[in-house]
């Protein structure tokens, strides 16, 4: 892959998080937030070709990070995934209706499964 992409991976787990890096940092760069509004403030500074977001997190869901980076940011490709051990359909249905979500993913996720995914939320829309 030539091009470095960007990925904002976003989860109130710290464990998660160092996982995430370790697991994609060769393939990617990466910026990871612990909180909704931590990833707003680097959506609101960085380039992110994909946003990756746990569901069940403290103060702010991912449907509701989802929606509110979809109102903020009309322009960023919806390259946007949700992970989470927990599932609530009409939540993701949601997601996937209104607000760019790409694929669900249930945690935990295998690192060349997810890779794939990525690739192939990237390569949607750059083809």
């Amino acid at each position: 892959m030539n091009v470095n992409y960007t990925i904002l991976y976003i989860d109130d787990e710290s464990s998660n998080l160092r996982i995430f890096k370790n697991t994609f940092r060769r393939d990617f760069t990466i910026y990871l937030a612990d909180s909704a509004q931590s990833g707003i403030d680097i959506l609101k500074k960085k380039n992110i070709d994909v946003i990756i977001t746990d569901q069940r997190m403290p103060g702010k869901t991912g449907l509701e990070l989802l929606k509110e980076i979809h109102e903020m940011f009309p322009e960023i490709p919806p390259h946007r995934l949700m992970v989470s051990g927990y599932s609530a359909p009409a939540d993701i249905n949601l997601a996937f209706e209104h607000y760019g979500l790409f694929k669900f993913i249930q945690k935990p996720w295998e690192s060349e499964i997810l890779k794939k995914i990525i690739l192939e939320v990237i390569t949607r829309h750059y083809e």
